[in-house]
C-alpha cells in the first residue's frame, strides 16, 4: 500500500506542474485544432489529443505541454492495471478501478464530464471553452485521481485477510487450518487416550495388588487369631488330673 500511495502522489506533483500550464494546454490545442481543420467539435478523447499531438503539432512548447498531459494519463492507467492485479478489494473498489479504466480509455468520450469543487479546471475556461470545447478533457485527471484517493481510502477499510488473501500464502494457509484441524486433534489426542488407558491399567492393577495384599493381611490375622487362641485355654497345675 506505501509503494500505492508513493505512486499516486508523484502522479499528483506532475499533475501540480500540469495545472500551472493550463493556459499552454488549452493553447497548444487550439493550436493543433486550427492545423487540424478541426474547430467545431470538442476536445472529447485522450487519441484525439494524441492525434492533434502526433500529426499537427507544429512547435515544441506545445508538443510538450501535449506529451505531458498524455503521460499522466498513461500513469494513471497503468497505476489502474496494477492495482486491479495487485489487491482482491470488494465491489466498491473494483467499480472505482472499473470508472477510472473506463475514463483513461482512448476512445473514451470525455465531452460531458466536469470536475467540480474544489477543482476549478473549468473555471478558468471562457464560458464557451468549457461548454463546447475543453471543459472534458481538462477535468479528466483531477477526476481520476479523486477516485485513486477514494479507492485507497476504502482499500484501507478492508480487513487485514482481505489484503493477505492478495498474496495467496496467508489465504492458503488459513483454508488448510479448518480441514487439518481434526487430523491434528486426533494427534493431540491420541497420546492423552493412551495416556489415560495406561493410568486405568496401572490404577486396575494397584487395586487389584491392594485387594491381594488385604486378603493375606485378613489371613494373616485370622491364623494369628485361632494360634492365639490354643494358647489360652483354662490353666491346669501340672501333675494333677481331673
Amino acid at each position: 500500500m506505501n509503494e500505492v500511495k508513493e505512486a499516486l502522489r508523484n502522479i499528483e506533483q506532475n499533475y501540480k506542474l500540469f495545472l500551472q500550464q493550463q493556459f499552454t494546454f488549452i493553447g497548444a490545442l487550439q493550436h493543433t485544432r486550427e492545423n487540424a481543420h478541426d474547430m467545431i467539435r470538442p476536445v472529447a478523447s485522450i487519441s484525439q489529443v494524441q492525434s492533434y499531438m502526433d500529426h499537427h503539432c507544429n512547435n515544441s512548447t506545445d508538443r510538450r505541454i501535449l506529451n505531458m498531459f498524455l503521460n499522466i494519463c498513461s500513469d494513471l492507467r497503468k497505476l489502474c492495471h496494477k492495482l486491479e492485479t495487485a489487491h482482491s478489494g470488494n465491489n466498491i473498489t473494483n467499480g472505482i478501478l472499473e470508472r477510472c479504466k473506463l475514463l483513461l480509455s482512448h476512445s473514451n468520450d470525455l465531452s460531458t464530464i466536469r470536475a467540480k469543487y474544489p477543482h476549478d479546471v473549468v473555471n478558468h475556461l471562457s464560458c464557451d471553452e468549457a461548454k463546447n470545447h475543453y471543459g472534458g478533457v481538462v477535468s479528466l485527471i483531477p477526476i481520476v485521481l479523486d477516485c485513486m484517493k477514494e479507492w485507497v481510502t476504502h482499500i484501507e477499510k478492508l480487513p487485514r485477510h482481505v489484503l493477505y488473501n492478495v498474496s495467496g500464502g496467508s489465504a492458503l494457509s488459513e483454508k488448510r487450518a479448518p480441514q487439518d484441524a481434526p487430523a491434528r486433534a486426533a494427534i493431540s489426542q491420541t497420546p492423552s487416550s493412551v495416556h489415560l488407558q495406561a493410568q486405568t491399567s496401572t490404577s486396575n492393577k494397584d487395586h487389584v495388588q491392594m485387594q491381594g495384599s488385604k486378603h493375606v493381611q485378613k489371613k494373616n490375622l485370622n491364623n494369628t487369631e485361632n494360634h492365639s487362641g490354643k494358647l489360652k485355654g483354662p490353666w491346669k497345675p501340672p501333675g494333677r488330673h481331673a
